[in-house]
């Protein structure tokens, strides 16, 4: 689950959702199997078909829309679009700016990734993707940070010997190591950072996040999120 460092406060503006008959949904569409785009050029993953789902049991039509992860607040409060559904953990300092749904992922571990077992993890070059509070941990850690834009820069960085190691949420990491053929293989410990993932809503829309509280409740009871948890990330991911 990514972390947003924010760097600023941005201020929120109402866009009157009472009254809209379409909830556009942002996402970052590059952070599988949470979210991405398909070879359809669609917004597909985990996020996409459990906020489909959601928006069909809370009664609304809903579009998606992709965003860089490193704008992705800005530009919910300032309504260009009404929701975010990224992998994004509940966190304090993002609770300041906007507000969010209850948790539709429980909080899961962050791990390391490296190309060998000789990694100096906390005096070597670590790489996270910009704007995580992963590359928060590791710059407070003692280790050399170096950031990239997105989450697949890191990866490469990793293999082409730019950094020693990646911090980044194991579940975005384990189906990369899984497929690299031994490439690649988790180093050290898991780091626990944060909390759960939940939908960021603009403080002003109350209703909405009603609403859609009101649907992940019911996607809880009756184990559609449960499933759609497992369907994604295996069965050994936490679950509710």
């Amino acid at each position: 689950m990514k972390k947003l460092i924010l760097a600023a406060a941005v201020f929120a503006v109402s866009t009157g959702i009472a009254g809209a008959q379409t909830i556009r949904m942002g996402t970052e569409g590059a952070y599988p199997p949470y979210n991405f785009v398909n070879d359809n050029g669609e917004v597909d993953g985990f996020e996409r078909e459990l906020g489909d789902e959601l928006c069909k049991r809370a009664g609304l039509t809903c579009e998606w829309v992709t965003n860089e992860w490193d704008s992705i607040i800005p530009n919910l409060v300032s309504g260009n679009y009404d929701t975010i559904m990224a992998g994004m953990s509940i966190t304090p300092e993002r609770d300041q700016v906007i507000d969010f749904t209850q948790e539709y992922i429980p909080g899961s571990p962050s791990a390391y990734v490296a190309l060998s077992d000789n990694v100096d993890l906390k005096g070597g070059v670590i790489t996270a993707q910009t704007s995580t509070i992963q590359a928060s941990y590791v710059a407070d850690s003692g280790a050399t940070l170096v950031e990239f834009a997105t989450a697949d820069e890191t990866i490469a960085a990793v293999r082409n010997g730019e950094a020693d190691a990646v911090l980044a949420d194991k579940d975005f990491l384990a189906p990369i190591v899984a497929e690299s053929n031994g490439e690649l293989k988790f180093v050290g410990d898991d780091v626990i950072i944060g909390g759960g993932v939940g939908m960021g809503l603009r403080e002003s829309d109350s209703e909405l996040k009603a609403k859609f509280n009101e649907a992940i409740s019911s996607v809880k009871a009756d184990g559609t999120l449960n499933a759609m948890i497992k369907k994604w990330f295996g069965d050994d991911a936490a679950t509710f």
